[in-house]
C-alpha cells in the first residue's frame, strides 16, 4: 500500500511544477541557474556564460533539475532531477566527468565537505552515496554507482545537509521529520547510527541550513517549513532551541492563536557565514525577510523585511558566497515537460548582506540595492555594468 501511495506521487511529477534554483560558488567565481531542464552557469569575473561539456549524447538533462550543489571548496558541481540522472561537473573546465543513474527520481543532494562523497536522495526516500575517489581535475570518472546509504525512510525527502565538521548528514522530509546521521568512515557501508531526530513541524519541512561561529564551531541548525515556520536546533540532542513565525510577522497569516489553512511555506534558507544573519524566502512574500540569529543566546528575531516593488518577485531559490556581501535570488517555475525555459527565470541581487548585524541594525540595511538580471545571454553583462556603476548601487569594486 505504501509503495503503491509512492508510486501514484511519482506519477504527479509529469505535471508538477519545478521551481527555479540558484547556486553559488563558494568564492562568487560563478553562478548557476536552472529552471526546467535547463542549467545556465555564468563565469562572473570574465563576463561570460559556460560551454558545458558532456559527452553524453544528447541535452544535459532531460527533465526538470530538481537540486544543484556547489562543494564546499567550489571545485565540483552536481546537478539531478525527474531525469533519474545525477551530473558531477569539474568547475574547472566544466566538463561532466562523471554521470550516476538513479533508480527514481532525484529530489535532494549534498557533496560531502571534503569533496570526497555525493549523496542525493530518491523520491522513494532512499538516500545513495557515490564515491569520488579518484577524481582529478578534467579526468572522467568510469563505473561509479550509487549505494544505499539510508533506506527504508518511508517519505520523501527534501532536503539534504552536511554539518559543518563534516560529523553528520542531516535529512528532511514531507512528513515534518528532521534526521540527523552520523557520518560513517565508510560511507559505502551504510549509515547505521542516528544521532537524533529534531521533531516539531507541523508540515512538511522544506529547507534546511547550519549557523556556525569561531565561537561555535559545530553549530546550529536552522529549519523551515510549511507551517510557516523558521525553527533553532541543538542538532546533537534534536533539542528545539527557539521558533519564529515567519508568515505571521511578514503579514501574511493572522497571529490570533487559531488554526490557519493555507499557511505560506518557507521555500528556501541562506545563511551568512558567521551565522549572524538568516534570509528566509516565503511563498507569496515579494521579496526576502532577514533574520539575525543570536548563537549566544540561541534565539531568532527579525531584523527586517526586504521589499521588492515594481514587477511581482517570489524568490523560489536563494544562495550567498562565503566571501562575499551579496544575496542572489531567483524566481521561476516551469511544467513543461523537457523544455528549454531559462528564459522564464529571473535573478535578483541584494548588495551587503555578508555585513556585520550591528552595521545591519543601522541605516545600512535600509540602503540595501537590488539589481535584476534575466537568465540569458545578457547576464554577466548586466552584472558587471552594475557592479562598476559604484555610486548608483553603492558596491565596492572587487574581483570576483
Amino acid at each position: 500500500m505504501e509503495e503503491t501511495s509512492m508510486e501514484e506521487h511519482e506519477q504527479t511529477l509529469e505535471t508538477e511544477v519545478a521551481p527555479a534554483l540558484i547556486a553559488v560558488h563558494p568564492t562568487q567565481q560563478s553562478v548557476a541557474a536552472a529552471v526546467g531542464s535547463d542549467l545556465r552557469v555564468f563565469i562572473l569575473e570574465e563576463g561570460c556564460s559556460v560551454a558545458l561539456v558532456d559527452d553524453s549524447a544528447g541535452p544535459l538533462h532531460k527533465d526538470s533539475i530538481r537540486a544543484i550543489r556547489y562543494g564546499a571548496k567550489g571545485r565540483l558541481f552536481v546537478s539531478a532531477g525527474d531525469d533519474k540522472l545525477v551530473k558531477i561537473w569539474s568547475t574547472n573546465s566544466w566538463r561532466c566527468i562523471c554521470t550516476v543513474s538513479s533508480e527514481k527520481r532525484v529530489s535532494a543532494l549534498a557533496i560531502s565537505n571534503d569533496g570526497l562523497f555525493v549523496c542525493f536522495a530518491d523520491k522513494f526516500g532512499v538516500v545513495w552515496v557515490v564515491d569520488l575517489d579518484g577524481s582529478h581535475e578534467n579526468q572522467p570518472l568510469v563505473n561509479k554507482k550509487a549505494v544505499p546509504l539510508l533506506a527504508h525512510y518511508c517519505s520523501i525527502i527534501t532536503s539534504l545537509e552536511f554539518s559543518a565538521e563534516g560529523r553528520f548528514i542531516i535529512s528532511a522530509d514531507r512528513d515534518s521529520k528532521i534526521r540527523v546521521t552520523v557520518f560513517p568512515k565508510k560511507p559505502l557501508d551504510g549509515a547505521h547510527e542516528i544521532q537524533s531526530f529534531c521533531l516539531g513541524h507541523t508540515e512538511f519541512v522544506s529547507c534546511l541550513a547550519f549557523v556556525y561561529s569561531s565561537d561555535c564551531p559545530e553549530g546550529f541548525l536552522v529549519s523551515g517549513s510549511g507551517d510557516s515556520t523558521v525553527r533553532l536546533w541543538d542538532l546533537t540532542s534534536g533539542s528545539l532551541l527557539d521558533i519564529f513565525e515567519v508568515g505571521a510577522e511578514a503579514g501574511l497569516v493572522q497571529s490570533n492563536g487559531t488554526e490557519q489553512e493555507g499557511y505560506p511555506a518557507v521555500t528556501d534558507l541562506c545563511a551568512t557565514p558567521d551565522g549572524s544573519l538568516i534570509s528566509v524566502a516565503i511563498q507569496s512574500l515579494p521579496g526576502v525577510m532577514i533574520l539575525s540569529c543570536d548563537l549566544s543566546a540561541k534565539t531568532l528575531s527579525i531584523v527586517k523585511v526586504v521589499s521588492i516593488t515594481g514587477e511581482a518577485f517570489i524568490p523560489t531559490s536563494l544562495g550567498a558566497a562565503s566571501s562575499a556581501e551579496l544575496l542572489w535570488m531567483v524566481m521561476g517555475v516551469s511544467n513543461l515537460h523537457g523544455s528549454v525555459s531559462g528564459s522564464l527565470a529571473r535573478v535578483r541581487v541584494i548588495s551587503g548582506f555578508n555585513k556585520k548585524k550591528r552595521n545591519l541594525l543601522g541605516t545600512s540595511l535600509f540602503c540595501w540595492k537590488i539589481m535584476t538580471f534575466l537568465v540569458d545571454s545578457n547576464f554577466c553583462r548586466s552584472y558587471r555594468e552594475i557592479c562598476l556603476s559604484r555610486e548608483k548601487y553603492s558596491l565596492q569594486p572587487r574581483k570576483l
